[in-house]
This record gives C-alpha cells, sequence and structure tokens, in this order.
C-alpha cells in the first residue's frame, strides 16, 4: 500500500520527548510536536531573551499541552504502533486527536502551492522565489520559507509591515531589532530607508537576514545581540512577544533617536495595557492597528 498515515495524539509536557522517541522506535518514520494550544489565548510561545533565566534554569521547557503527530508508513496498523509505544513506555496510550490518510504526491509542489505572494497594503509584495511578481505597482520582497521566523503571512509581521509602508519617513534610518528572516529591515530599505540594522540572539536568523538581503539587493547591516549597538535610529521596529518586549523596554528606547518612533508587534489584544506601561515613562505607546486578535503599538520618543 502507497502513501502514509499520520497519527495525532496529545500528551503533557513532561511527556512529550518520551512519548516522539517511543513512537519513533515503535515504527514511526517522523514525529512532529507543536503546541496543542496554538492560535489561541492560551498559546504558550518558547522563545530566549535577554533578561529571562533558560530554560531548564528557573523556567521548564515545553508546552503545558503537546500535539504530536506520528508519520507512518502506509502499511503499518497505527493502533500497533501506538500500543507498542505505550508499551514500552509503561503507560496507557493517550486519546487520539486524529487519523487520517496522506498520499503519494509531488511534496514540493504540494509545499510551494501553500506559500502565494501576499499583498501588503497598497505597496508591498511579499512573494516566494518561485513566483514572478506581476505587479509593477507594488514593491516586491523576494522571501521563501525558512528556518527564521517572518514570512509575512503571521499577523504581528503584516501590522508591522502597513505601518512602514504608510508611515515610515523617507530617508529614515531603521533599526529593526529581533529580526528574524529580516523581512522587516527589508521592506524598510525597499520603501526607502537611508540605513537599516537588523538584530537578533538567534545566529541562524542572522544568516536567513544576510542571504535574504543579498536576494533582494538591499544593504543590511546585520548584528547580533552581543556586538556592539548601533547609533540611535529614526525607527525601531521590534515584532516579538509582549514579555521580552516589556524586559527589552530600556534597550529599545536607548536604540531611539530624538523623537524618533517605536513600533511594537508580537502583542495580543489582551496584553495591549501591560507593554504599553512598561514603556509609559520613556515612550508613549498608542494602538497603530490590530489583526486576528494581535496589536501593534507606536509611539513617538518626546524631546
Amino acid at each position: 500500500m502507497s502513501g502514509w498515515n499520520e497519527l495525532r495524539i496529545e500528551v503533557g509536557r513532561d511527556d512529550a520527548e518520551p512519548w516522539c522517541d517511543a513512537l519513533l522506535e515503535a515504527g514511526a518514520l517522523s514525529v512532529q510536536a507543536e503546541d496543542a494550544d496554538a492560535e489561541s489565548p492560551d498559546e504558550q510561545p518558547l522563545y530566549g531573551e535577554p533578561g529571562l533565566p533558560a530554560a531548564g534554569a528557573d523556567r521548564v521547557a515545553g508546552w503545558r499541552r503537546t500535539l504530536l503527530s506520528a508519520l507512518l508508513p502506509g502499511d503499518v496498523d497505527p493502533a500497533e504502533v501506538l500500543a507498542a509505544a505505550a508499551a514500552a513506555l509503561g503507560a496507557a496510550p493517550p486519546p487520539v486527536q486524529g487519523l487520517r490518510r496522506v498520499a503519494d504526491q509531488d511534496w514540493v509542489r504540494h509545499t510551494q502551492s501553500q506559500f502565494e505572494p501576499i499583498p501588503i497594503g497598497d505597496r508591498l509584495l511579499i512573494t516566494p522565489s518561485w513566483h514572478a511578481p506581476t505587479d509593477d505597482r507594488r514593491v516586491a520582497i523576494m522571501l521563501d520559507p525558512g528556518l527564521a521566523f517572518g514570512t509575512g503571512s503571521h499577523p504581528t509581521t503584516r501590522l508591522c509591515l502597513q505601518w512602514l509602508e504608510r508611515q515610515m519617513p523617507p530617508g529614515a534610518t531603521v533599526i529593526d531589532y529581533g529580526c528574524g528572516s529580516g523581512i522587516l529591515a527589508i521592506a524598510a530599505a525597499r520603501l526607502g530607508a537611508a540605513r537599516v540594522t537588523g538584530i537578533d540572539i538567534d545566529p541562524q536568523a542572522l544568516v536567513a537576514t544576510r542571504d535574504n538581503a543579498a536576494r533582494n539587493r538591499v544593504a543590511i547591516d546585520v548584528r547580533a545581540g552581543t556586538d556592539p549597538r548601533p547609533g540611535p535610529a529614526d525607527v525601531v521596529v521590534a515584532n516579538i512577544l509582549s514579555s521580552p518586549l516589556k524586559l527589552l523596554a530600556p534597550v529599545l528606547c536607548d536604540l531611539l533617536g530624538p523623537t524618533g518612533t517605536l513600533v511594537l508587534s508580537g502583542v495580543l489584544e489582551r496584553q495591549i495595557d501591560e507593554v504599553a506601561a512598561a514603556y509609559a515613562d520613556r515612550v508613549p505607546l498608542a494602538l497603530a492597528g490590530r489583526a486576528d486578535g494581535w496589536a501593534c503599538l507606536a509611539g513617538t520618543k518626546p524631546r
């Protein structure tokens, strides 16, 4: 029998790794783990940012509830695999959350079909390399899905791009803190920024930003979090998460020049007040946009 079966089960935080190993030993070809609460108010992002203890020290690693997706050969009984994994762990099999047939297909073409060009506002178009831009009225940014965050599909990224498109002053100096794939830094450069710096603590993000900047033929000053800080900028944009944004308030405000503008995203709507409060004595922030439960905040540094 050709094709595969995908078996989905939900386990607790401490059981995720043992179950992954047991399923692989029982015959799974691969096992993918994801947050069972993803895209909900209970979503639990995992990150490592300056000022936060490392996982395994004061913080536990992993999600409260983990969804495991095991890919099995089509001629293997999923129930037998699950039973064998449970026996190896000496545990009862968890409830099956889903079981579906995965047919043979052109996986490259299938994967590419999931990433279509994304128009942003009136001027930008985020497009993967296998789609030739067809709208000359838009500024095209070529960006393929990769290991670093940022393809333009997430609401937080779109909110930042919309702000840059509509409100970034011509010839501005821009810092993208937590640059990920480099999408915001590249957009700023393509929209006419005079100088753009991308900063990230993840080495993969630094590689991605450099590669994507070269592909889009723009100059980005890419720096690690431990490198010397650049000079103050007219615009500092940070699309991260609410907890690191609160901790990074002094750093981000110091990177901002006089009367410069700070743009923050990665904030759930219910977190707006607490994030704004962390910046209240340095840069007053106001709601600049919202989408799908996420918010973008922006404010100008007083003289």
